[in-house]
Parts: C-alpha cells; structure tokens; sequence
C-alpha cells in the first residue's frame, strides 16, 4: 500500500539524529529519503548508525561528507513535501530548504534563542547551565535563527556529562516528533519568531580547547571535564611537557578540603599555588584558583584510563610537583 502520507527529507547525524529517524520510523511517516554522513576516521564514534537503521528499514540512504551533485539529484528525485535536520553537518543549500511545500525544519540541541551554533550541548554542560532542551525551528539562510515549532526542556545535573545531555536530548527529539509531526503534515504548527535579544552564539570546539587552566575557579575547571569527558575528546594538562587527561575528578571547596588526613590546616593551604599537586592519605589534589579538585580517573595520551595513585602516575602526583 502506498503511504499517502507528507514525503520527508531527513538529514541526521550522531544520536539526535538517529533518535529522529527511530521514532520517524515508528510513527510509520513517510520518509522518502535520509542524508547522512561518512563516518570520519579520527573521530570516535560512540553513536548509533543513521545509515544502517535507514539500510535495515529499506529506506533509500545516501551519505556524504557534504552536498554533492549526487546528493542534489537524489534529492530531486524524492520530491520532498517536508524536510527534518537533526544534527546533520554540513551547510543545507537555500535551494532545498525553500523546494518542500510544508517546510523545512531543525532540531537544535539548547532552547532557542541560547546557544546557537555548534557543540552546543558541549557548552551549556561547560558553562554550568542548570537546564537546556530542544527546540523544532524553521530552517532558513540564517543558521539558528527561525521562527520556533517547538521546545522541551530538561535538567542539567551537576554530575550530568556531555554524553548524559546528548542522551537526554536524543530522548526529547524523539518527544517533539510524536507531538509535532502531525501538526507539521497538516500545517498547522505554531510558529513563534525568536527574542534576539537573549539571543547567544557559540563557535565549534576542538580538542585543543580542552586544555585546563588551573588559575581558574575549581567549578569552572570541573565543568571543562565533564563537558568533554568520555566519549569526547577530554580535558588535560601538562607535567613537564607531557600530556596527562582528566577523564574525571570532583570539586571541593575550602571546608571539604581542610578536614582532609594530611592536610594541616588553613596555614598549610596558602602555601599551596595553582596547579600544585596535593598527594594524601592516597587522594591526589590540585589547587585551583578558587578550590581544589580532587583526582578520580586520569590517563596518558593513547592509553588506557586509570586511578591517580596507579604506578603509571606515581612518579608525577608527588606532593610538591605542579601541573601546567
């Protein structure tokens, strides 16, 4: 039986993306075609495949590090009444976004008007927001900036990592769609333009953003960490030259610190100076600008993650040596 249902043009990537096409694929909507990308080889790859569940669904897939002239042809041939972005990379030409009858639209990982552009989730973690969401926006030439479908938001723990937000938002993609695709078949979505002036933008991130700088305040240094810890590339520091990455630590304030064995009291602490290593009672702590951060799980470059007090590390996390 043919599916007389709105075609749809899903351009996906990372989990996001494959949470769209999930529950596309569950509602049974009628997607004629999905856009992905090549898997990059430096890149770690710890998300579901967007090509593969379009494969074992027999839905026509094409996958490219941008849109080529394959990908034009292809998408011309499945005539799109809809098009569904959610976490698709590469630069979507004006000329697709104003071809499908009943819209063009995206799934941004923050709430919108905050933190435009990429490694968003990656920043609200960084920047210690206490909630973020997804917002459903009509694409345009202007990156981010549409009128609002729809928005969802939910908590960001303390103790929430970059991967946890990008699970949470996988799961509230999933929300949106259920409640809004039929809106979106009937047009009859509602569409609210953006306050610009809450409007904030953040740039993409790179590994070598990760590097810790201990003449910062402990929270700011510990939200580094978990914004980028595991699956992503890491936050680290430096002893005499060589790397080391913190996969993980904790924070601890003046009171937490000072009760600690071996820890001598408020004379002792202002002894110690940024990036100073704290080794006692089998606990490894570094003196921040502000606080103090308490060594859970480190590694060398291309190995293998492990405690602090592991005999790879005995030589560096000595009392009196310094990080930097």
């Amino acid at each position: 039986m043919t599916n007389q249902r709105p075609r749809i043009a899903l351009f996906a990537y990372s989990q996001p993306g494959f949470a769209c096409l999930e529950e596309l694929i569950k509602l049974k909507a009628n997607i004629s075609i999905v856009f992905t990308h090549i898997d990059a080889p430096d890149e770690e790859i710890w998300f579901d495949s967007v090509y593969s569940l379009a494969q074992k669904n027999n839905i026509t897939v094409y996958r490219s590090n941008k849109i080529d002239a394959a990908a034009l042809e292809l998408f011309k041939q499945a005539s799109p009444d809809i098009i569904l972005s959610a976490y698709y990379r590469a630069i979507i030409p004006d000329s697709f976004l104003t071809t499908p009858r009943l819209g063009a639209y995206n799934l941004h990982g923050s709430l919108l008007p905050k933190y435009r552009g990429r490694a968003c989730i990656n920043w609200a973690v960084l920047k210690g927001e206490k909630q973020t969401g997804v917002t459903m926006h009509v694409m345009t030439n202007r990156a981010d900036k549409g009128d609002i479908i729809a928005q969802e938001a939910f908590p960001i723990k303390f103790t929430d990592t970059g991967h946890d937000i990008f699970l949470k938002t996988s799961q509230t993609v999933k929300n949106i769609i259920k409640n809004y695709l039929p809106l979106i078949e009937s047009s009859t979505a509602p569409h609210f333009p953006q306050d610009e002036s809450q409007a904030t933008k953040f740039g993409r991130r790179r590994p070598a953003d990760g590097i810790i700088n201990w003449d910062s305040d402990v929270i700011d240094i510990y939200n580094l960490i978990r914004s980028v810890t595991h699956p992503f590339p890491g936050a680290f520091t430096f002893y005499k030259g060589k790397k080391i990455f913190i996969w993980w630590a904790v924070p601890l304030d003046e009171k937490e610190f000072i009760p600690l064995p071996g820890v001598q009291g408020a004379k002792n602490k202002l002894e110690y100076k940024s990036g100073d290593i704290i080794n006692t009672n089998n606990k490894i702590i570094i003196k921040c600008q502000h606080g103090y951060l308490l060594l859970k799980t480190v590694a060398h470059p291309h190995d293998i993650d492990c405690l602090p007090t592991s005999k790879a590390f005995s030589a560096i996390f000595k009392t009196g040596n310094q990080l930097g």
